[in-house]
This record gives structure tokens, C-alpha cells and sequence, in this order.
């Protein structure tokens, strides 16, 4: 073979150069956020979401409070313009007076025995511009306090829309990173190409199948479960005994939950029902109910909150 030229050699080198320092390309892409990342995001989020929701409710009362202002300046008006009604009436029956006299004086039978019809004339007169003056000072202030109500309940409405709008954006960011989240949720074992499930033996300390092993550890890292988590229970019936069920509790004692772990257990079954056919579940019970994955069915009456499976989440694994 015949020896390369210095020519030759040296384009070589040049592109070997140019290669080695070229820049990442598009399809280098930046990693995926990992589970750990998402669920951080998720919380800083939902603090967010809670704050934005916290502030557009105190511009709703703060809106509240304007209208009522306003409200209250207008019946402030009705009061000053009757009594400027009723002053215009005394003014007008003074000067009836006056000109039914055909005199700046007021008839005797007005005037008290020590004083002259020009004194009384002058105190009522005096007490008309009063009450004149009072109407019209009552008037401004309700302009005023009108006007500024007004103004008020603008920016508060502007306001409400921004933090309405910001909560929205935030949402709809919790909604995408929840998918993420739910796209992480893992596969159970033995799922075979028809889409049914192979016969899992338990196994381990707690004598459950590696499935249901499997979908009480993804319950417990996508809630924050209030109670201990019952799974293996011999001398029952269902699949407790055969490993593959668990109870996830809402209460203790057989009493009935909270509102908050009420809430608690439709998310939980909700998402049981969500990753039935990604870990494998065969149903969830829940207060008397059953989803066997085409919906709710009512269930019979046994007796009493735990066995109508209203303090707990029951989840069967196949």
C-alpha cells in the first residue's frame, strides 16, 4: 500500500480536529426530569396553587367590602337628599309666609311674645342653611365614598382575574407533571401478551405477592397514608390470605374518617382504578362500592363501617 502524502495526512488531522470540537447536537437532548424532581415540582406547585388561591379569595372579600361601601354611601344619599327635601319645603313655606304677608316679617302668631318676626325670621333662616349645608357636605362625601368604591372594586376585580388566571397556569402545570408522574408508575410482573395476569406464589416476611408488594409500595410514595396498611390476614376470606390484598386505612376503631381522609380514599381508589391494568389490580372496594374496572356498583350491607369498607381502601390484586 503506498504511504499517504503529507497532504493527505494533514486534511486527516484537520477533520479529525474539527470533529472532536464540534458542539453536542440536537439530538443530545437534556435528561428527563427523574421521579424526585417531578414530585419536588409538584409540591413547590401545589404551594403555589395554594397561595394564589389564598390571595384570590381575600380580593373576593375585599370586592365584598367595596360593594358594601358603596351601598352604604347610596343609603347615605337617600338620607341627605329627604332631608334636603324637607328643608326646600320649610324654605318655601317661609316664603309663602313672607309673601302672603306682603312683608319681610312672618306672622304674629310665629313669633314668640318676647322677640320680633326679624329675629325668628333670621334663627329660621340660620337653621335652613344649616341643614342646606349639612345636605350638600352629605352629598360630596357620598360622591366621594362612591367614587372610590368604584375604583376600589376595579383593581379588585382586575386583581381576581390576574391571581384567577395565574392559578390556572399553575394548574395546568400540576396536571402535565402529574401525568409525568403517572407514566413513571411502574409495570407488575407476570402480565402476559393477551393482557391477563400469570399466578404470582407470596412470598417474603409479609406474605404477599411480589405485585402486590409492588402496588403498596407505589400507594405509599404517591400519598401521605394517615394509618398502617393491612395486607396478609390469615383465616378470611377474598385474597387477603392468598397475599394479594391490602387495606389502606382512612380511620381506626371502625369509625367513620374525616372529611380530609374521606377526600384521602377517593384519590386513592381513584388512582387504583387509573393503574389497574399497569400493576395488575382485580378491584378496589371502597365505602360500599366496587370497581372492577367499569365503574362503581353499589354494594350490600354488612353491618358496620369496616365491613362496608368505609374506613378503609380495599385494593385485590389478580
Amino acid at each position: 500500500m503506498a504511504a499517504s502524502s503529507p497532504a493527505k495526512l494533514a486534511i486527516g488531522l484537520i477533520a479529525a480536529t474539527a470533529f472532536a470540537v464540534l458542539p453536542a447536537t440536537a439530538a443530545t437532548a437534556d435528561p428527563k426530569p427523574t421521579e424526585s424532581q417531578l414530585r419536588t415540582q409538584l409540591k413547590q406547585l401545589n404551594t403555589k396553587v395554594d397561595k394564589l388561591i389564598e390571595k384570590y379569595n381575600l380580593k373576593r372579600v375585599e370586592l365584598a367590602k367595596a360593594q358594601d361601601a358603596a351601598k352604604a354611601a347610596k343609603a347615605k344619599l337617600a338620607t341627605a337628599e329627604q332631608s334636603l327635601a324637607t328643608a326646600e319645603r320649610r324654605v318655601a313655606e317661609i316664603a309663602q309666609l313672607r309673601y302672603q304677608n306682603a312683608d319681610p316679617s312672618v306672622p304674629a302668631f310665629m313669633l314668640p311674645d318676647n322677640s320680633t318676626s326679624a329675629a325668628l325670621l333670621e334663627q329660621l333662616t340660620a337653621e335652613q342653611q344649616a341643614i342646606v349645608q349639612g345636605v350638600a357636605t352629605a352629598r360630596d362625601d357620598k360622591k366621594r365614598a362612591s367614587d372610590e368604591a368604584t375604583e376600589l372594586a376595579s383593581k379588585i376585580r382586575d386583581d381576581t382575574a390576574t391571581v384567577a388566571g395565574q392559578r390556572d397556569e399553575a394548574e395546568d402545570v400540576i396536571k402535565d407533571i402529574q401525568k409525568k408522574l403517572q407514566d413513571l408508575v411502574p409495570f407488575g410482573s407476570g402480565k402476559n401478551s393477551d393482557g391477563s395476569w400469570a399466578p404470582e406464589l407470596p412470598s417474603g416476611t409479609d406474605n404477599i405477592t411480589s405485585r402486590t408488594r409492588l402496588m403498596k409500595a407505589q400507594v405509599e410514595k404517591n400519598f401521605a397514608l394517615p394509618f398502617e396498611v393491612g395486607c396478609f390476614r390469615s383465616g378470611s376470606s377474598g385474597e387477603h390470605p392468598l397475599g394479594r390484598a391490602c387495606d389502606f386505612m382512612m380511620s381506626t376503631g371502625g369509625s367513620m374518617p374525616s372529611a380530609g381522609n374521606v377526600s384521602l380514599g377517593d384519590r386513592i381508589a381513584d388512582w387504583a382504578i387509573k393503574n389497574k391494568s399497569r400493576l395488575g389490580i382485580k378491584y378496589v372496594i371502597w365505602k360500599q362500592r366496587i370497581n372492577q374496572g367499569s365503574g362503581w356498583s353499589t354494594m350490600s350491607d354488612r353491618g358496620s363501617v369496616t365491613e362496608n369498607h368505609y374506613d378503609h381502601v380495599h385494593i385485590s390484586m389478580n
